[in-house]
């Protein structure tokens, strides 16, 4: 194929991405930098076949960190923490418009799942190279989330949520404002009163919170009065909902990839059961404590949830598999790509 533009227009294409700015650092822009370049040499006979544009801190300068060195090009941003660069969505934009590039990708972490991001760059005809802003609110907070996977039929934990169900016919990426805050607990009476409905032990968990904050386990009403509070605290203005703990699960996980044609591919699964204060510590691939038949069920659930709002690019969908019973449920559905995602690379034999 002699060029970018050719081979667009040979898939049905119709937008070209010749250059490509990475919002990110590190492992995440090293393995995009790498994976680009090995494709295009695969596809054109040139590893520049799409011109790469990195950001640069003084400190990834300081260490002459890989990113920069390996890209066409780098632009000196600002130092200190992510909301000085690489989780600065103005500042995004702003490079992506003086470097001129089809397309920003955000990796994992930063301004990956910062809904004003692709909505920015959509604005001034910039590719987001990641999920639409739509499908990233919906799925990306817990509770809209748990709302949309009941609508599509993929089992849920008794949780604050169970008895709120969408009118018929609705539109699932949108989800009215007395249907979500009808999933909520706002109150410690209210949690108690939850925790009973679901039954102890239970989880309060805050629907923004992720890397072991927000959450906590409790046992009867007493742990409830005095948790509640915390988890409001961990993660201020954040909506807080109940959910059932599953005693003797297992965490399992699904990636998923889609096109923007309906398409939805599920490249596997992993086991992340081993954790510690609610961080993954040792994940496994394939799945081997389900029966092949469940696997294959979790990963079916999971394309049907990714379809039902039009979802477009990477994603991970998260269940609790009950050792005892063989059941499974969903739990949450991380709408990036994962940071371990290479692990499936040595599974697939593809970058």
């Amino acid at each position: 194929m002699a060029s970018v533009g050719e081979y667009c227009n040979a898939l049905g294409g119709n937008m070209p991405i010749h250059s490509i700015l990475i919002a990110n650092n590190g492992l995440a822009a090293v393995k995009f930098i790498r994976s680009v370049r090995s494709w295009a040499y695969e596809t054109f006979g040139t590893e520049n076949a799409i011109f790469l544009v990195a950001m640069a801190t003084p400190e990834d300068m300081r260490i002459n960190a890989e990113h920069i060195r390996i890209a066409n090009q780098f632009v000196e941003v600002p130092g200190g923490t992510n909301n000085n660069n690489y989780a600065n969505v103005q500042l995004i934009l702003e490079i992506a418009e003086i470097t001129h590039v089809d397309a920003v990708w955000p990796g994992w972490g930063h301004a990956s799942e910062d809904l004003e991001l692709p909505n920015a760059l959509k604005e001034k005809g910039i590719v987001f190279l990641g999920p639409p802003a739509i499908s990233m609110a919906a799925l990306g907070d817990k509770i809209a989330s748990l709302l949309i996977a009941q609508a599509a039929e993929v089992p849920t934990l008794p949780w604050s949520g169970s008895h709120v169900k969408f009118p018929p016919e609705s539109d699932l990426i949108t989800i009215p404002d007395e249907i979500y805050r009808a999933s909520c607990v706002y109150t410690t009476e209210e949690a108690i009163a939850s925790c009973q409905v679901v039954g102890y032990p239970a989880m309060i968990k805050a629907s923004w919170g992720g890397g072991g904050k927000g959450i906590r386990k409790v046992h009867n009403d007493d742990e409830v009065r005095a948790l509640f509070k915390q988890v409001q605290g961990e993660v201020p203005g954040s909506p807080i909902f109940i959910m059932k703990v599953a005693s003797q699960s297992r965490h399992l996980e699904v990636q998923l990839i889609c096109d923007q044609y309906g398409n939805v591919a599920a490249l596997h699964s992993r086991d992340c059961s081993v954790q510690r204060r609610h961080q993954k510590i040792i994940e496994e691939g394939p799945v081997t404590v389900a029966p092949p038949e469940t696997v294959k069920e979790l990963e079916h659930a999971a394309r049907r949830l990714a379809k039902s709002v039009n979802y477009v690019g990477a994603a991970t969908v998260e269940y609790l598999y009950s050792m005892e019973t063989g059941e499974y449920y969903f739990l949450e559905l991380n709408p990036r790509l994962q940071v371990f995602y290479y692990k499936l690379d040595f599974r697939q034999h593809h970058n």
